[in-house]
C-alpha cells in the first residue's frame, strides 16, 4: 500500500515513494493528436485515369456555397466532364456538376454548373502554369475527398493519351481482371497430392 508523501524539514519539498501497480495500471499518457488524413474519395474522375497520363498529383481547396457542401455529402456530385481552367493567376474548376438536392432553401437559386474557385498556394500555381504553358500539359480533377471537415479537390497535371496507349491500358486492366480470375481458380481447385 502506498504511504503519503514525507515531507523534508531541511528544504520544505515533499518527498514521493512510489505508488503501487494497482494504481499505476489506471494511469494513461496524454492522447496524440492525429493528423488529418483524408478520407475515401466522394466522386472520382476514372474517365481521366484512362483519357491521360497522370504525372504529378496536387491537393487543393475548394470554394463551395453553403448547399453544395450538403450535395456532396449526400453523394449528388459528378467529375467526369471537369476539367481545371486557369485565369488570372487564379484556377478555376469547370464542369463538375453538383445537384442541389430537393430540401434546398428557398430563398436561393442553386446553379448545378457553377465555376468553382480552387485554392492553391501562388507558387504552385506560377509553376503549373509554366508546365502547362511549356510542356503541353492539362490539368484535370481526380477526385473530390473529405479532410477533416473541408472538401478537397485532387487535380493531377496530365499529358493526354494516343488511341494505342489507350488500347494498351485497356489490355493491362484486362489481363489483371483475368490473373485474379485464374488465381482465386487456382486457390479453390483442390490439389492432387
Amino acid at each position: 500500500m502506498a504511504q503519503p508523501p514525507q515531507h523534508s524539514a531541511a528544504n520544505g519539498t515533499r518527498k514521493q515513494e512510489p505508488m503501487s501497480t494497482a494504481s499505476n495500471s489506471s494511469f494513461r499518457p496524454p492522447a496524440k493528436a492525429k493528423p488529418a488524413v483524408s478520407s475515401a474519395p466522394i466522386a472520382e474522375n476514372r474517365r481521366a485515369r484512362y483519357d491521360y497520363f497522370i504525372e504529378e498529383r496536387h491537393e487543393a481547396g475548394i470554394v463551395l456555397e453553403g448547399w453544395e457542401v450538403k450535395s456532396i455529402r449526400a453523394g449528388q456530385v459528378q467529375l467526369t466532364d471537369g476539367y481545371v481552367m486557369i485565369k488570372g493567376g487564379e484556377m478555376y474548376l469547370i464542369g463538375c456538376r453538383i445537384n442541389p438536392l430537393r430540401n434546398a432553401s428557398t430563398h436561393i437559386s442553386p446553379l448545378a454548373d457553377r465555376i468553382k474557385k480552387l485554392l492553391l498556394k501562388g507558387e504552385d500555381i506560377r509553376r503549373l502554369i509554366g508546365k502547362i504553358e511549356q510542356k503541353g500539359f492539362t490539368l484535370v480533377p481526380l477526385n473530390l475527398h473529405f479532410k477533416g471537415s473541408y472538401v478537397k479537390v485532387e487535380i493531377g497535371l496530365a499529358k493526354g493519351k494516343a488511341e494505342h496507349d489507350k488500347r494498351n491500358t485497356e489490355k493491362k486492366r484486362d489481363w489483371e481482371k483475368e490473373k485474379g480470375q485464374l488465381m482465386r481458380h487456382a486457390a479453390k481447385a483442390p490439389s492432387r497430392d
